[in-house]
């Protein structure tokens, strides 16, 4: 292929080349090799600023914090390696509580979830009842906080003295996880259920699908495949909510952090139970962020509804 200049002295390719049997290779102009030499330089200065920027940030961080006049002290309380070292195992040991009680309640919260964000968008007067009592569910445990419904769940509960009812404190804090996290789960997979356009169910049903095998087969997939960043996101908070169940006594990462921080009062378990939680966080964080980059990607290029 070769280059020309048309009318307007703007340079183009002659298709003789990209034709079977064609002669010439392709050759790039010499204003693509400026420009995409240009791109470069503009991406190597960009970088260079960025780290130079993040030095002088890390550099001022480190010397207001440490110019102040309680580091010593602060140094000492939170940040005492021999605590460090006598907690972390603690810390692991208790996060496994962590990550059982992400697993079990992520998935109940999630059939709990999509179960109540159905009851909510049935059709039809017969199911007024229904619909009232899943929205008064999600405005009533997506305002109360989290912390009092444990409470309520973890010693009142245990006050009843029900019969063949449990008092551990782990299924009572992931029976009161569940409740309210499924609120919020409900809302998102609502949402996504009525974003899908109407003319899907009615296409369905023209098709001779009922009304459920419209809900299940049509508009179900398309809303969860919609809602799966916000639902992500919901469980990255879920799993930072799992510690909160040690308010029950149940030996978590936080809770096995406190004992020893009680003991020794010193505060750096703490500080070694928040890096084990972020830790773990991050990665799902950019999980989520992942996903939700690749699916607006494919939205913007028309690979998804």
């Amino acid at each position: 292929m070769t280059v020309v200049k048309d009318g307007s002295g703007r340079e183009a390719a002659d298709d003789k080349g990209d034709m079977p049997g064609g002669g010439d290779a392709y050759v790039p102009s010499q204003r693509r090799l400026d420009r995409e030499r240009h791109k470069r330089t503009r991406a190597r200065r960009a970088t260079a600023i960025a780290a130079v920027s993040t030095l002088v940030t890390a550099v001022v961080l480190y010397v207001v914090v440490v110019s102040a006049p309680g580091w010593e002290r602060t140094k000492e309380t939170f940040f005492d390696g021999h605590y460090a070292r006598e907690a972390f195992p603690k810390v692991l040991e208790g996060l496994w509580l962590n990550v059982r009680l992400l697993l079990i309640c992520g998935v109940l919260v999630l059939v709990l979830g999509m179960l109540i964000a159905i009851a909510r968008t049935l059709r039809g007067p017969v199911f007024f009842p229904l619909r009232v009592l899943a929205a008064a569910y999600t405005d009533f445990f997506r305002g109360l906080p989290l912390i009092i419904n444990l409470m309520i769940v973890v010693f009142g509960v245990p006050a009843l003295r029900l019969q063949g009812v449990t008092v551990d404190p782990v299924w009572l804090g992931g029976a009161a996880l569940t409740l309210t996290y499924s609120a919020y789960v409900a809302e998102v997979f609502r949402a996504g259920i009525e974003s899908v356009h109407p003319s899907q169910r009615a296409a369905a049903r023209s098709l001779g699908l009922s009304n459920r095998q419209a809900l299940r087969h049509v508009v179900l997939p398309q809303a969860v495949r919609r809602q799966v960043p916000p639902l992500l996101n919901d469980l990255v908070s879920l799993q930072k909510d799992t510690g909160l169940v040690s308010i029950g006594g149940a030996i978590d990462a936080v809770r096995a952090s406190d004992i020893i921080a009680q003991r020794a009062l010193n505060y750096t378990p703490y500080i070694v139970a928040g890096l084990v939680f972020v830790a773990l966080t991050i990665p799902m964080t950019r999980f989520t962020d992942w996903v939700t980059a690749r699916m607006d990607k494919q939205r913007a290029q028309g690979g998804t509804t």
